[in-house]
């Protein structure tokens, strides 16, 4: 029997940089969580501990503070192009590289130089690169978006078995935190705009469907993405259902209708799906 090595890749992970660009007395925050993984000719090390093709990871956390320094940070695609294309095309061992990048947002409270954390919404992109000349992809999104509709939403006609206890309702609350992804056509996109459009498209899309589902909210959401966005080709999302259940407030002599609720935080439905264009080129391979 033949014993081979599979695919691998290695990297820093989760470098945390905060820059701080001074423009007089107002100053502006870019507050990052950056991972890479480099991977390519990197057979000797995994079979005889030959380390000679593999730059440290050391080195990697390295470039991400020095290319912090050099170059700023603008838009997260951009920053994670920069990084990949170096390692990609810095290192001749490197095939490929994958960089991803969390985004923590801050508002300024009042001058040039105080800050708040902007609640628990967080930005993401992830790039592919295997070099300057070769095949690329951007990847752009958010998580831990909380949105909820108040009403508007209903469920009933679900198929039920010997276990089935829930009630069909045509009134409850409907609650998720989006983690959404959409893929770039190419690496050229003015991402900050599309960032902002995609994200007012997702939240529009939420708040304009009377929901007879969350799968079909879903769907509604990614479909708004590419209608309006013609930069993007697709669109996944990952809604869990946070549950809200109605509270049996008539041992105390009250009825309650659909006023006081319990919010569930586990277990949970979660519900994922891709919404694709028609025309949409094959994704990469390592999307993940």
């Amino acid at each position: 029997m033949a014993i081979v090595l599979g695919p691998n890749r290695y990297g820093k992970a989760e470098t945390r940089v905060v820059r701080v660009t001074r423009d007089g007395g107002t100053h502006q925050i870019k507050d990052l969580n950056v991972s890479v993984a480099l991977s390519g000719d990197m057979e000797r090390v995994h079979l005889v501990g030959d380390n000679t093709a593999v730059l440290p990871t050391d080195s990697q956390k390295n470039t991400v503070f020095a290319f912090a320094k050099k170059y700023g940070i603008g838009e997260i695609e951009e920053f994670a192009l920069l990084l990949a294309r170096h390692f990609a095309d810095s290192q001749p061992a490197v095939a490929h590289a994958r960089v991803e990048i969390e985004e923590y947002g801050w508002s300024r409270i009042s001058g040039g130089h105080s800050f708040v954390r902007s609640g628990t919404e967080v930005r993401t992109a992830l790039v592919h690169s295997d070099g300057s000349d070769g095949p690329e992809s951007v990847v752009s999104g958010l998580k831990d978006l909380v949105v909820l509709n108040s009403t508007g939403s209903e469920f009933h006609g679900f198929a039920q078995d010997e276990y089935t206890t829930l009630e069909p309702t045509d009134d409850r609350i409907l609650a998720t935190a989006v983690t959404a992804t959409w893929r770039h056509r190419g690496t050229g996109a003015d991402f900050a705009s599309s960032y902002a459009e995609a994200r007012r498209c997702l939240l529009e899309a939420f708040a304009g469907t009377h929901s007879l589902s969350l799968q079909q909210t879903l769907y509604a959401m990614g479909r708004r993405v590419l209608e309006e966005r013609p930069e993007l080709c697709e669109v996944r999302l990952a809604m869990p259902n946070k549950h809200h259940f109605l509270v049996d407030l008539s041992p105390f002599g009250m009825d309650n209708d659909n006023e006081v609720y319990f919010a569930a935080d586990r277990p949970y439905g979660l519900i994922e799906g891709t919404v694709l264009a028609s025309d949409a080129p094959a994704a990469p391979a390592a999307w993940a």
